[in-house]
């Protein structure tokens, strides 16, 4: 059997960092989602091309689903617990330069510090959550992941409401966000380092079990593999909706840029709140049970998603974003759970994949939109939740209790 383990704190939640992380990886993600909030502002104000934003969104994201796998490695092997005002003073000033960048190419690198922000803050945070987690680590994770779905749910009511009327120099009011971000984050790393120093000072060390059967060393990296196409299909889907759907909203339907980014936000809302359910739900009725169903409902709905007439868009986009979205932090678990003693590495793996598949998704739908058209290329996306039929292989789990 499986084992792992686990913090000081096993069987004790505690739930003021596990709330305090989810409001940071808010912060943290709020800052993220300015920059596809800015793409028809760019798109307008500079002449950018489709490909050009998938080229910042590219920047962005590369960046942090390279280094994210990294990030967990190093910190498996040695804990950083200032690391993560660290990372958030990186998107700060990633920020700064984003606010006020004149020309395409700094954009690019302002974003690219967005991303090593992100790449730091990923992994550690979710570390961060699962030793304040206890027993509850689906619990613990839908808080921190649901954190971060909110703050990039943010991003149409940014474009909405701040981008639109100020332009791209509004960009700079987020300096505020990322300056109370390290403000938190560096009390929660003095936490951090006390969990460290009890780990030292323990005897024994406590056991927590996996919800996993034992598993071969082959049957492991199978199993991860399918969660990866699983998370490759779901954060290439998203990225459309989040970065280019505006523009099919906006040519199919004639929404101006403020009503369509509304579409956008119901359907990251929603979003955000079928990842808070998933986790309690996981602990519930198993891990890959939530994962199923989160892969099942979304398809005939995604397909029909380009052909129905603006009321139904709304009731779909409402249903997708929330079962899409209900699996988001339990496939977090479940990685960690098959890899039990590379807690960091797991996490940095499976979202920084996400970011990944955000990266090359940004730049492959870009380029679509600009040679095919942007109704053929929601079209051509719309399939792409069928690729998480995988899923169906992944071993079952069962319900755990604390050791």
């Amino acid at each position: 059997m499986t084992k792992a383990i686990s913090s000081p704190l096993a069987g004790n939640p505690v739930y003021p960092v596990m709330f305090a992380m989810g409001a940071c990886h808010l912060l943290n993600d709020s800052l993220q989602a300015v920059i596809p909030a800015m793409f028809p502002i760019l798109e307008k104000d500079l002449g950018l091309t489709f490909t050009q934003l998938g080229m910042i969104a590219f920047a962005l994201n590369i960046v942090a689903s390279l280094l994210q796998p990294v990030v967990g490695f190093i910190s498996d092997r040695k804990p950083m617990p200032f690391a993560l005002p660290l990372g958030m003073t990186s998107s700060f000033i990633g920020m700064a330069g984003l606010a006020f960048a004149p020309e395409y190419w700094m954009i690019l690198v302002s974003v690219m510090f967005l991303g090593f922000g992100s790449a730091i803050f990923h992994p550690e945070g979710s570390r961060v959550s699962y030793m304040a987690a206890g027993t509850r680590r689906g619990l613990s994770q839908s808080i921190y992941q649901v954190g971060g779905n909110s703050g990039q749910a943010l991003a149409p009511l940014i474009s909405a409401f701040i981008l639109v009327p100020l332009g791209q120099h509004g960009a700079a009011l987020f300096l505020f966000v990322a300056a109370l971000g390290i403000f938190i984050l560096s009390k929660i790393s003095f936490w951090y380092k006390e969990q460290l120093a009890k780990e030292k000072l323990q005897k024994g060390k406590k056991v927590l079990l996996s919800s996993l059967p034992a598993l071969t060393r082959k049957q492991v990296g199978v199993a991860l593999a399918l969660l990866l196409i699983i998370i490759f299909a779901r954060s290439f889907y998203v990225t459309n909706m989040t970065s280019f759907y505006i523009f099919h909203l906006m040519d199919s339907y004639g929404l101006t840029i403020q009503t369509g980014q509304l579409y956008i936000f119901l359907f990251l809302a929603v979003g955000a709140a079928g990842t808070f359910f998933g986790g309690p739900m996981a602990d519930k009725i198993g891990r890959k049970n939530v994962i199923v169903l989160s892969i099942l409902i979304p398809i005939p709905l995604a397909i029909a998603l380009p052909y129905v007439p603006l009321f139904i868009v709304i009731i779909l986009l409402a249903l997708i974003g929330f079962f899409i979205m209900l699996s988001f932090s339990v496939t977090v678990v479940y990685a960690q759970e098959l890899v039990p003693s590379k807690i960091g590495t797991m996490s940095g793996l499976t979202v920084g994949l996400a970011f990944g598949m955000g990266a090359i998704g940004g730049v492959v739908i870009g380029i679509l939109m600009d040679y095919i058209g942007v109704y053929e290329t929601m079209v051509v996306v719309s399939f792409l939740p069928i690729i998480g039929l995988v899923g169906l292989g992944l071993p079952k789990d069962r319900k755990i209790t604390a050791a």
